[in-house]
């Protein structure tokens, strides 16, 4: 059911538009963002004023059978901050095409919405924010081991700071990161 988007635009799987249609925003409140990788899930919370995004966690990915247990981690942190809104990150190419990372993003987003609903699941674009996230923790001296535990959750403080950052600029009203309407995978 997931429709094509925008190269830098949002996402959902009811589709998506311009930035000028969409959801409302969800207003004042904690907002959880998400880094899926195959390994690795990274997740960061801002303030509930949305101005700065901070790093939570990393999850390893259930991989068994059932494959959902970091995906029930996540629903608890989202539950236990009394989110507001889950920003997922889509790892598209840089020339704007989806590969199997998409792929595995948007099936998480799918999976966490109906575990968190009726907190909005958005799906932003996240081009080049691992390559952020190991630069700024090079900066910070930090040696590749220990970048290696923390360069997800650095990602997705990452994507959700830009989130933040284009919400605020639009007058916190709009909710999408680099356009597109940032819908909520459970709308129509």
């Amino acid at each position: 059911m997931t429709a094509p988007d925008s190269a830098a635009g949002a996402d959902s799987a009811a589709g998506s538009d311009s930035a000028a249609g969409g959801q409302a925003d969800a207003g004042r409140g904690v907002r959880i963002g998400v880094d899926v990788g195959s390994v690795r899930v990274g997740v960061a919370v801002s303030d509930p004023d949305g101005l700065l995004a901070v790093p939570v966690t990393t999850l390893r990915r259930d991989v068994s059978r059932r494959g959902f247990a970091d995906v029930d981690e996540l629903a608890d942190i989202v539950r236990d901050r009394h989110a507001v809104e889950v920003v997922v990150g889509l790892p598209r190419h840089l020339s704007g095409r989806e590969g199997e990372a998409v792929r595995l993003a948007r099936r998480y987003a799918e999976v966490l919405s109906a575990r968190v609903a009726p907190v909005p699941v958005r799906l932003v674009d996240e081009r080049l924010t691992t390559v952020v996230a190991h630069r700024r923790m090079a900066e910070r001296g930090l040696r590749s081991r220990a970048r290696r535990d923390l360069v997800d959750q650095e990602a997705a403080v990452q994507i959700l700071q830009h989130h933040l950052d284009v919400r605020r600029a639009r007058g916190g009203s709009g909710g999408a990161a680099s356009g597109g309407t940032g819908r909520p995978l459970d709308s129509a």
